[in-house]
C-alpha cells in the first residue's frame, strides 16, 4: 500500500493533550501506537491498516489540516479559528472531545472600574487618543480572532501588540493596555490584576476531532475514516445511552410512544408484557419512575459497550462535505 493512500491522523505529540487524545481513541477501541517508542513521531492505529498517525504540536496539526497534509486531527477550536482563514470551507469540526477546555477572552486592568462591556472599550479608546495621542494597545497571540471580535463590536482605535511570552503580564509591564488571551480558571488573570469583561468571552474552546476538506481523500483513506468514525460514534452513543427494560402488565402502543416523546427513549423491542428502550443516560431515573407509575413491576438499566449503526452520524457528516 503506497504511503500517500493512507489516512493520516495528526495527534498531539506530548503532554496532557497527547494523553487525552490517546485515551479518547482507546475508549473507541482504537489504540494509537508509536513505531519505536515515545521519540518516534510516526505511528499507526492498531487493527486499521489504511491509517497512520503523525505526532505533532497542536499548532502544527492545525497547519497540516489547512494544507491538506493530514486527513483527521485533534486540535483546539481556538487554533482552528485563529490560524485557518475561512475555516468553514477548509475543515470540518466533527466532534468536541471533552478535554482541552479554555476560553479566549478580552481582559482589562481591574482598575478600569467603568469598563464592563465591549461597548465601553470604544469610549476608553477615545480617551486614550485624547490624553496620550494614541489608541489602545492590545497584547495577544490571537491576532485574527481579536480583529474579527473587535470589528463586531465597533472597536477600531487600537493597535495589536503581538505577544510571544506571558501575555497576561503585558499591561503590568507597560507594553500593552489590555489583552486577548486564553484562560481556564481565570486565576492567572486575577494574579496579574486583570478581569474579563462581561461580554468579552470570544470563544469557549476545547479539543476537537477535525477533518481536512483539502486532503487527498483516496478510497483507502475514506474507508479507514469510515471505520474509525464508526467506532468513535458507537462508543459515544454507548457512553451516553442506557438500555432500560421494564416488565409491564400491558405494553400498549400509546404508552410506548409516550415514553419515546417524553424521555427521548427509543423502543428497541416489545413483546406485549415487557419493553426495552435505548434511553439517554440522564433520563433513566425519570423514565423508570414514570414506567413504575404506569404499572411496571420492575425496571432495570444496563450499560452498552458500543452501539453500532448502519448510518454513522460522524461519517455521514464528513462524507456530505467531501461529496
Amino acid at each position: 500500500m503506497r504511503e500517500a493512500q493512507k489516512l493520516v491522523i495528526a495527534s498531539p505529540s506530548k503532554g496532557r493533550l497527547q494523553e487525552n487524545a490517546a485515551a479518547f481513541f482507546a475508549r473507541a477501541g482504537l489504540e494509537l501506537t508509536q513505531g519505536r517508542g515515545a521519540r518516534d513521531y510516526r505511528g499507526a492505529v492498531a487493527g486499521v491498516e489504511g491509517a497512520e498517525v503523525a505526532y505533532l504540536s497542536a499548532s502544527e496539526i492545525t497547519r497540516r489540516l489547512a494544507l491538506g497534509e493530514a486527513h483527521l486531527g485533534v486540535t483546539g477550536e481556538d487554533l482552528v479559528r485563529e490560524e485557518i482563514a475561512d475555516a468553514e470551507s477548509k475543515v470540518e469540526l466533527l466532534a468536541p472531545l471533552g478535554f482541552g477546555f479554555a476560553n479566549v477572552v478580552v481582559a482589562v486592568p481591574q482598575a478600569w472600574i467603568d469598563v464592563r462591556h465591549m461597548s465601553d472599550l470604544a469610549d476608553v479608546a477615545d480617551g486614550f487618543r485624547a490624553r496620550h495621542g494614541r489608541g489602545l494597545r492590545v497584547a495577544t497571540k490571537y491576532v485574527n480572532t481579536t480583529r474579527r471580535f473587535f470589528t463586531r463590536y465597533g472597536v477600531s482605535d487600537y493597535r495589536i501588540v503581538e505577544s510571544s511570552g506571558a501575555t497576561e503580564g503585558a499591561p503590568a509591564a507597560g507594553s500593552a493596555d489590555l489583552i486577548v488571551d486564553i484562560t481556564t480558571t481565570g486565576a492567572t488573570l486575577a494574579a496579574n490584576a486583570l478581569k474579563v469583561i462581561e461580554d468579552g468571552v470570544i470563544l469557549r474552546s476545547q479539543a476537537n476531532l477535525v477533518a481536512s476538506l483539502a486532503a487527498p481523500w483516496s478510497e483507502t483513506a475514506r474507508e479507514a475514516a469510515r471505520i474509525i468514525l464508526s467506532r468513535i460514534a458507537a462508543e459515544e452513543e454507548a457512553r451516553t445511552t442506557r438500555e432500560v427494560r421494564a416488565h409491564l402488565p400491558e405494553a400498549a402502543g400509546d404508552l410506548l410512544r409516550e415514553a419515546e416523546t417524553t424521555f427521548g427513549a427509543s423502543l428497541r423491542e416489545s413483546n406485549g408484557k415487557s419493553a426495552a428502550f435505548a434511553c439517554p443516560a440522564h433520563h433513566v431515573a425519570a423514565l423508570a419512575d414514570w414506567l413504575i407509575a404506569h404499572g411496571a413491576k420492575s425496571v432495570a438499566s444496563a450499560r452498552f459497550d458500543y452501539v453500532f449503526r448502519a448510518e454513522n452520524a460522524l461519517w455521514s457528516k464528513l462524507a456530505a462535505r467531501l461529496g
